[in-house]
């Protein structure tokens, strides 16, 4: 019973760790497997030969029973069941694996739900952030807008090209299409050579322009705002976890508690480049170091 209960709580850490060589394979895996059946979906928008196309499908199929798989082992390892079932990441997970279970005649049903499994990215954003190496504020802000951004505008694309390439194919041909509409609509530009026909469609695209309206701004708003609480910051780097970016008074890592240890000298006048002083007032900062030794 303690080699089980061990079992899954071993299992559990390497689903979320991304700091062991194990955590990192199974979780860049499965990031890989998301990020191939997006591909898989946005192949099959275009005219692609039939022998390739059972190819992918049969390839995207594999990939949905490991999903599977992984979200019984997350159900496996849960403390709490219910606080996981309702967990805003495992209902993303849940409507990424609908179509395994229901056998639906709906096809356009299925193929409109595939495309939130792009969704499933969020659980592995500070992946994404440590494999590209972004230790500052600004810069981890800065990644979760982008791919805040693109997931909007990847799954809109998809639904959109989804309801309306069946009825108006001549505008809707292929995903690009479905992209170019999708930021020409958020972006409220609207130059008016690609429209929507159906109910759906038109729903859709209310959608993307009250998104584009409300999201946009707030994003670059939270952008701004950290931009303005940096300006204060020196760069005093961390001796133990590196990180840099501390208050001009601070006298501890405000990531791990370590004591810092500012320059002497000349060198203690120097800022980083989000906080210089004005030259008048560095060079006074300069000699009373200088004093003080």
């Amino acid at each position: 019973m303690t080699n089980w209960i061990l079992l899954r709580k071993k299992t559990a850490f390497y689903l979320q760790d991304i700091e062991t060589p194990t955590g990192r394979a199974i979780n860049f895996l499965i990031m890989g497997l998301i990020l191939l059946s997006s591909v898989i979906f946005v192949a099959d928008t275009y005219p692609i030969p039939t022998s390739l196309r059972i190819i992918l499908d049969r390839i995207d199929y594999c990939i949905l029973i490991i999903f599977v798989v992984e979200y019984l082992i997350r159900f496996w390892c849960a403390e709490t069941k219910i606080s996981f079932l309702f967990h805003p990441l495992s209902i993303i997970d849940l409507v990424a694996i609908i179509p395994f279970f229901i056998w639906s005649t709906n096809i356009r049903f299925i193929r409109i739900l595939r495309w939130f499994r792009i969704l499933r990215l969020i659980r592995f954003i500070n992946l994404k952030i440590y494999f590209l190496h972004i230790t500052t504020e600004d810069g981890v802000i800065f990644a979760r807008i982008l791919f805040t951004l693109f997931t909007i505008v990847f799954i809109f694309s998809g639904l959109i090209y989804q309801v309306e390439h069946g009825v108006n194919s001549g505008r809707f041909r292929t995903f690009l299409d479905a992209v170019y509409f999708s930021i020409v609509t958020m972006t409220t530009v609207g130059f008016g050579d690609v429209t929507p026909i159906s109910e759906a469609g038109r729903l859709l695209t209310l959608l993307m322009i009250m998104t584009g309206i409300v999201l946009i701004p707030w994003q670059l708003g939270d952008l701004i705002k950290q931009l303005l609480k940096t300006a204060n910051k020196v760069d005093i780097p961390c001796g133990n976890c590196g990180c840099s970016s501390h208050d001009a008074d601070a006298q501890f890592c405000k990531a791990c508690g370590t004591k810092l240890e500012k320059a002497s000298g000349k060198n203690s006048g120097h800022l980083g480049p989000s906080c210089q002083l004005p030259p008048s007032e560095l060079t006074i900062n300069t000699e009373l170091a200088e004093k003080s030794e």
